[in-house]
C-alpha cells in the first residue's frame, strides 16, 4: 500500500518537476503582451521594428526567449529570465546573480540594439529576446524566492491535478480563461491617457520592485498542496490581466525609447 501511495504522489506532482525547468509566461501570455505593445508603439518605431524583424510581429517573436532554451548554445541567457531576491529588500540593495538576471539581460539587449556597429542579425536576435524579457518581468513569480525557484518548488493542485504555483501563474489560469492572445489583447480594460502614462512611469528597476509586491501576494494566496479551483481563478485572474496589460504598455515604451 505504501508503494502505491508513493507512486501516486510522484505521478501527481511529476508535471511540476518538468515545468520547473521551463519558467515563463505561457506562450499565450507572451503573445498577448506583444500584441498589446503593437497597438501602443509609435509609427516610426513600428517601421524600424518591421525592418529588423523582416515583417514579423511582436506577438510572433515574443516567445523567442523560451524557444531557444532547448539550444545549448544559448545557456548563458537562462538566468536572464528571472530575479530571485529576499522579500525584505529591493532590487538595488539585493545580492546580484553573477550569471546575470532580468535587469542585466534587459539592459544588455538595449545596449546591443543601440550599438551602431551591431549587425542587423544580432540586433534582431536581441530585440526578440528583449520583447520576451519585458514580458517575463511582469510575471510575479519571476521575482520569486530563490529557495523554491520562483514558486516552481511550491507544489499545489490545479483543479485536482498536480502542478506548482509558478505554473498556475504562467499558464494555468490563462488556459482556463480560454481566450486566444488576440482576444485577450482586445478585451483588456479600457484605460485613460493618465492611466497609460502612470503605467509607463518609472525604470525597469522600479517595475521589478513593483512586481515583487505582487509576488509576495501570490505566495500568500495559497498553501502548499492546496487544490486551487474556481475561487482562486476568481480572486486572482484580474491581476494576471493587469500584468499582461502593463507588460504590453511598458514594452511599447521601452521600444519607443530605443528607436526614438
Amino acid at each position: 500500500m505504501k508503494n502505491i501511495i508513493c507512486i501516486a504522489i510522484v505521478f501527481l506532482f511529476g508535471i511540476s518537476t518538468v515545468k520547473a525547468e521551463n519558467p515563463e509566461w505561457g506562450a499565450t501570455g507572451h503573445r498577448t503582451i506583444g500584441e498589446i505593445a503593437s497597438t501602443y508603439i509609435k509609427g516610426k518605431t513600428k517601421r524600424k521594428i518591421a525592418d529588423l524583424l523582416d515583417g514579423q510581429s511582436l506577438a510572433l517573436v515574443s516567445t523567442f526567449g523560451d524557444d531557444i532554451k532547448s539550444d545549448k548554445r544559448y545557456r548563458e541567457f537562462y538566468s536572464w529570465h528571472y530575479i530571485n531576491m529576499p522579500f525584505d529588500v529591493k532590487y538595488e540593495d539585493s545580492e546580484k546573480n553573477p550569471s546575470g538576471d532580468l535587469v542585466l539581460g534587459i539592459e544588455k539587449c538595449k545596449s546591443i540594439i543601440l550599438d551602431k556597429t551591431t549587425s542587423k542579425q544580432d540586433k534582431a536576435f536581441y530585440l526578440k529576446l528583449l520583447v520576451h524579457l519585458i514580458g517575463d518581468l511582469h510575471q510575479p513569480m519571476h521575482v520569486g524566492k530563490k529557495e523554491d525557484k520562483g514558486g516552481n518548488g511550491f507544489q499545489v493542485q490545479w483543479f485536482g491535478k498536480g502542478t506548482n504555483l509558478h505554473s498556475v501563474w504562467d499558464s494555468k489560469m490563462i488556459e482556463h480563461y480560454n481566450m486566444t492572445y488576440t482576444e485577450l489583447a482586445i478585451n483588456m480594460n479600457e484605460l485613460s491617457k493618465d492611466e497609460v502614462l502612470s503605467f509607463k512611469k518609472g525604470s525597469v528597476i522600479d517595475w521589478v520592485n513593483e512586481t515583487q509586491t505582487y509576488a509576495i501576494e501570490v505566495y500568500n494566496s495559497a498553501e502548499v498542496g492546496e487544490n486551487l479551483r474556481y475561487e482562486y481563478m476568481y480572486l486572482n485572474f484580474q491581476t494576471v490581466r493587469t500584468q499582461l496589460q502593463k507588460g504590453g504598455i511598458r514594452l511599447a515604451k521601452v521600444l519607443d525609447d530605443l528607436f526614438a
